[in-house]
């Protein structure tokens, strides 16, 4: 009997290297999301805006159930609504998909589809991705309007890629850059005769929750670590009447087990020191759903875990790599120090030139006079006050802990932030210089931003020619 030859030294080496190359592949195919090896799929760089999530890539791609009348780029769209739609209603978006249904656009769509927001942002092409995101040319602007001279005198002769100008205009948002609103702050002093910034609750109605206690309870915890019930019991915490078994011991979605401390929480679940975002969300509903929208929770919000400090591709402090980010990366748990959650907690992290010339700027000097009793309330700023803006909510107010909800465009900060102290041409002038961002703001801006005085200057001429019409008609 003749035996078969056996393979050839290469030929072996061949087909275990291509066995290991299917095998890896295979695993990172069925691998869950959670794991690296799902990033050999990974057709580019995603943008700074998705690269946290870009794992879960169900999130983007998610398959139709068979629905045949969707396509590829109809479940793309569908994903980009489901997290930014809310954010776009907000921003009484300029350029809505529903504006661009009426037929007398249908020749400025052969130019631009602007019914598709994958015309203006594709991912995994990093070679042609520009800020926002964006991966069309910086002109895109220029090819509808090219006209605008013709209405607006002001605008003749500007670049053909000046748009997106700060202080000009925005494609989506333009609260802070409408000509109305340009007109009526025009002229403002830099620093405003009332700033002030939204205070919270209970600095608006004066009560302080450590002295004002509503319901005492006393830890049933035998073993409880002293110090941390001494903590506890000066706490909101303690004031509301949380014990320690409606965090560490509660069931998921039991809120009366949290909100009303005479209800027994689970008692048949096990005790956790680690408090998930699930249980604090049961009484922070508003700060837990902001959190997972930023970049700091929103791997939480797609069932990744935690993020960790060492992923960010801002310069980060080495030895707080290891971090991950949750609520309890910010606040302590059984003490209120705002302090920490407002400053510390960011700089415990963040090492970048803006963080780090933030304790040598007058916004920080403001912050220790506010703390030590020297201003009121409302006057300090901290990293906290531009990145995590308060929100008013009627007699209410709470922080967005979206921490990206006010970064770009930079417009948006200037009207939910910056103008709560400053003019609006100060503000423009401020966020147009980036070198000034990196040292924190720490001199006057010494860019101009003209389009606050442009459009006063359109408005004086129309009120100038109504007037002028109405004398002539009352003769």
């Amino acid at each position: 009997m003749k035996l078969p030859a056996l393979a050839s030294p290469k030929i072996a080496v061949w087909m275990v290297m291509n066995m290991a190359i299917a095998g890896v592949a295979t695993y990172a195919l069925v691998a869950p999301s959670t794991t690296v090896a799902r990033r050999i799929f990974l057709p580019g760089e995603t943008t700074h805006g998705h690269y946290q999530i870009e794992l879960a890539c169900d999130q983007c791609h998610l398959t139709n159930g068979g629905n045949d009348e969707s396509s590829t780029s109809n479940l793309m769209q569908d994903a980009c609504l489901r997290c930014h739609e809310t954010d776009l209603d907000t921003a009484n978006d300029t350029h809505p998909a529903s504006k661009f249904n009426d037929p007398v656009h249908a020749d400025l769509l052969k130019i631009l589809d602007a019914q598709s927001c994958l015309s203006c942002h594709r991912e995994h092409v990093a070679e042609r991705t520009l800020a926002m995101g964006l991966t069309v040319p910086s002109d895109y602007c220029w090819h509808c309007h090219q006209d605008v001279a013709e209405s607006r005198p002001s605008h003749e002769g500007m670049r053909y890629d000046s748009c997106a100008t700060t202080g000009c205009h925005n494609y989506h948002d333009n609260r802070a850059l409408y000509e109305k609103y340009l007109d009526k702050h025009h002229g403002e002093a830099d620093i405003l005769d009332d700033a002030t910034l939204i205070l919270l609750t209970s600095q608006q109605t004066g009560d302080d929750q450590t002295q004002k206690t509503r319901t005492q309870v006393v830890p049933d915890i035998n073993d409880a670590d002293p110090q941390i019930v001494r903590q506890w019991s000066s706490s909101a915490h303690f004031s509301a009447g949380v014990n320690c078994k409606q965090c560490h011991q509660s069931e998921a979605g039991d809120a009366n087990a949290i909100r009303d401390a005479k209800t027994p929480a689970g008692s048949s679940t096990a005790w956790n020191d680690h408090v998930a975002l699930d249980t604090c969300r049961q009484c922070h509903a508003r700060q837990s759903e902001t959190f997972l929208q930023g970049k700091h929770g929103m791997r939480l919000a797609v069932g990744l875990p935690e993020m960790q400090v060492a992923m960010a591709r801002l310069p980060m402090r080495s030895d707080a790599a290891h971090r991950q980010l949750n609520c309890n990366s910010c606040h302590a748990a059984h003490v209120d120090d705002i302090q920490h959650a407002a400053v510390d907690a960011c700089l415990g992290c963040h090492n970048d030139d803006h963080s780090l010339a933030y304790l040598d700027s007058s916004h920080a000097e403001l912050w220790r006079q506010e703390l030590s009793g020297e201003i009121d309330a409302g006057l300090g700023v901290t990293c906290g006050t531009c990145h995590m803006p308060r929100v008013a909510t009627g007699d209410n107010s709470f922080v967005n802990h979206n921490q990206n909800s006010v970064l770009r465009p930079v417009e948006t900060m200037v009207r939910e932030v910056c103008q709560r102290c400053h003019g609006l041409e100060f503000s423009f002038n401020a966020v147009a210089d980036p070198e000034l961002a990196k040292t924190c703001f720490d001199r006057a801006p010494e860019k101009t931003v003209t389009s606050v005085e442009m459009a006063h200057e359109w408005f004086e001429q129309r009120r100038n020619r109504q007037q002028r019409r109405k004398k002539s008609s009352s003769r």
